[in-house]
């Protein structure tokens, strides 16, 4: 089964459409620091799905504690440079909605 930690809001729905596809969901909502993503889960994590790129810098955190997750970060903001090389995929909700990017991710 693919595991996701999803950080941030997620008002777009992208957590509900991974479960629906059959992917273990753990959100964190909240200011996220290394221990929550470690409670989360993170370390045996598949992904890391971000809605909120103000929650920018769980990514280096991520994956620093999980070198195989995949990042994917699902926000209509600017992907921040400092990021750009962790991130495996990056959407923006106005260009693709949250069940096909659900589809693509558990396909590949």
């Amino acid at each position: 089964m693919t595991t996701a930690v999803l950080v941030g809001p997620d008002a777009d729905g992208l957590g509900d459409a991974l479960g629906a596809v059959g992917v273990a969901v753990t959100r964190v909502a909240d200011v996220v620091t290394r221990p929550d993503l470690e409670e989360a889960g993170i370390v045996d994590a598949d992904l890391l799905v971000v809605t909120d790129l103000e929650q920018a810098t769980t990514i280096p955190i991520a994956t620093d504690l999980n070198g195989d997750v995949r990042v994917v970060v699902y926000d209509r903001a600017a992907l921040p440079e400092f990021v750009s090389a962790q991130t495996d995929l990056a959407v923006d909700p106005e260009l693709l909605g949250p069940e096909a990017v659900a589809e693509a991710l558990v396909e590949d």
